[in-house]
């Protein structure tokens, strides 16, 4: 073994990196096919992109793109505390939601604090946890969905963080309020209770978990710009807490973590009511159509209420070759306990139909 490694900290020798997907061209030339014909439903994006008002607003920022930042997103934080009827002082933004979840990691996990979650959790909770030589917790699913009362029953005196998808992904589930009610009248104070809602927009009746904020109980509630906004390439994501948590984790955030053009492009999505409408009302379509044509295949699917289906296909990794030669980009799940599974993110409708004619014809093979 390499010398550094005596360097570095010892729990770092087992910890895994995450392992992107390879660029569509790359992926097209591997298959011999041009780029265009590549189709990507394996990442949960919004099949719209950002709206033109968005565009406008980042092609005229990048004018400026000579100066720094604003540090501290002032004129972002106040619209997002407008839209969110908090104060500014209850947000935080990151480098996508994932920079706020190592914000946690630093503020709160060290060697021999524990992290309890879903064993099909969103992966970058265990990836946070293992960054700082913490324990992870993984509390097995029930019915593919997060099961509260038995993540509450495994919190011991170590636990600092819980981490809770909701919706969850790859599993698309969603948790509701009565139960996580029940859930957090069991959490001790002294354990920060994390809420990932970066499907929230989608859902047509979400739960409020904001009120725990309100209460300042140690919440904290992270949403996103990737998803129904469209920005993920531009990566923006933002945590709301009581505003002496927020203290705590701008401690550990880097200065003009934030780019000034993704700013410029939030404050438009914000006020762009009708491109959010556009893309639920698409990603819901598109849904039901996936999920139709999965039950006529025969095949077992978890019903989501994201962007994207969880979906049986006997051999997850060896379908995704398949469906790759095809010229369709899914997801397979091996790197969680579901290796016979796949994800696909709902598309427009020409994607999801040819999504669905490339996986019929390669199951029939």
């Amino acid at each position: 073994m390499d010398p550094i490694w005596n360097l570095a900290k010892p729990y770092l020798r087992n910890f895994a990196i995450y392992e992107p997907g390879k660029p569509i061209e790359e992926t097209a030339r591997e298959c011999g096919l041009r780029p265009e014909e590549i189709i990507k439903l394996a990442s949960n994006e919004n099949p719209l992109g950002p709206s033109e008002r968005v565009r406008a607003a980042i092609e005229k920022a990048a004018a400026e793109a000579n100066f720094y930042p604003d540090g501290g997103a002032f004129y972002l934080r106040r619209a997002l505390a407008d839209a969110l009827k908090c104060a500014p002082e209850n947000l935080i933004l990151g480098n996508g939601s994932n920079e706020i979840i190592e914000f946690v990691g630093h503020a709160f996990l060290r060697p021999g604090a524990a992290v309890v979650t879903s064993e099909n959790a969103f992966v970058a909770y265990r990836l946070v946890a293992g960054l700082f030589g913490a324990k992870i917790i993984a509390v097995p699913d029930r019915d593919y969905r997060f099961d509260l009362d038995a993540m509450a029953e495994a919190i011991t005196p170590e636990t600092r963080v819980v981490f809770i998808a909701n919706p969850n992904n790859p599993t698309g589930t969603l948790v509701e309020q009565t139960t996580i009610d029940r859930f957090m009248a069991r959490v001790p104070n002294d354990t920060v209770v994390v809420f990932d809602e970066a499907y929230y927009e989608y859902q047509d009746d979400p739960p409020d978990t904001l009120q725990f904020v309100r209460q300042t109980r140690n919440v904290v509630v992270l949403r996103t710009f990737s998803k129904i906004h469209g920005l993920a390439s531009a990566r923006l994501g933002y945590g709301l807490a009581r505003s002496e948590l927020i203290r705590v984790l701008q401690k550990t955030r880097e200065p003009f973590n934030v780019n000034g053009l993704v700013q410029a492009g939030a404050l438009a999505a914000l006020s762009d009511i009708e491109h959010q409408r556009k893309t639920k009302e698409l990603t819901g379509k598109g849904r039901a159509y996936l999920q139709e044509e999965f039950e006529k295949m025969g095949l077992r699917f978890v019903p989501g209420v994201a962007n994207f289906v969880l979906v049986n296909v006997g051999d997850g990794r060896a379908l995704f070759e398949k469906m790759l030669r095809e010229g369709v980009i899914v997801r397979p799940m091996n790197g969680y306990p579901l290796p016979e599974w796949v994800r696909i993110s709902v598309g427009t409708m020409e994607q999801n139909r040819r999504c669905i004619a490339a996986l019929r014809k390669v199951l029939g093979e």
